[in-house]
Formats: structure tokens, sequence, C-alpha cells
């Protein structure tokens, strides 16, 4: 079992950057991968990007693919998300979470989540 709380949120212009963290309890982090999620208002939740148990691997949305970056450090049990450039259409609730099957792009095979930080990009 795992727990995870999401921070670093908060209002930027667009072309600015910002930073989220995610932090997991347990002792069990390094044999999950990692995935960051969005959901702006009216629409579903989607996709962001995703890491492997060690880090190495790593994959994206189209739509941020050269503008965020994920990375994890299994020594502090933390996910990050760095969001370069940033535009009006980032804005959303930002999750992570967390699974125990391979990488993948799909919500549902994700089994644990965090409750979620705003992002909001003004124009």
């Amino acid at each position: 079992q795992v727990q995870l709380v999401e921070s670093g949120g908060g209002l930027v212009q667009a072309g600015g950057s910002l930073g989220l963290s995610c932090a997991a309890s347990g002792r069990t982090f390094s044999s999950y991968v990692m995935g960051w999620f969005r959901q702006a208002p009216g629409k579903e939740r989607e996709f962001v990007a995703v890491i492997g148990w060690r880090g190495g691997i790593t994959y994206y949305a189209d739509s941020v693919k050269g503008r965020f970056t994920i990375s994890r450090d299994n020594a502090k049990n933390t996910v990050y998300l760095q969001m370069n450039s940033l535009k009006p259409e980032d804005t959303a609730v930002y999750y992570c979470a967390a699974t125990r099957a391979s990488l993948s792009v799909r919500r549902e095979l994700y089994d644990h989540w965090g409750q979620g930080t705003q992002v909001t990009v003004s124009s």
C-alpha cells in the first residue's frame, strides 16, 4: 500500500515554469511505476507522463513532450514533474498515481492516487 501527496501547484503566467512533487509513504515506492495525470474542468482525466521503477524509462503525452520532465528519487520516495513553457491549456488539477503494472498511459491501471494539486496558467 502506498499513499501519495502532491505539492507545488499554483498560479503562473504563460511561458513560465512550475515544479510539482509527489511524496509517497511506505517502503515499497521503488517497486511502483509512477505517473502524472491531469484533469481540466469539464474534461476527463488525461495522461501526462510516466516513469519506470528506476527512472530510466519515461514516456510523455504529445501535448507536453519537450516541455515537461518527469523524474524520481527513490531514496526520497518522491516523483517530480518539472513543467516549462507553460500554456493556458495546461491549466488543470494534476494528480500523481502509482501502479505495479508496466508503464501505462491508462488511468484505470493505476491503483493509488494523490489528492491532486491545482495548476493555473494565465494568458
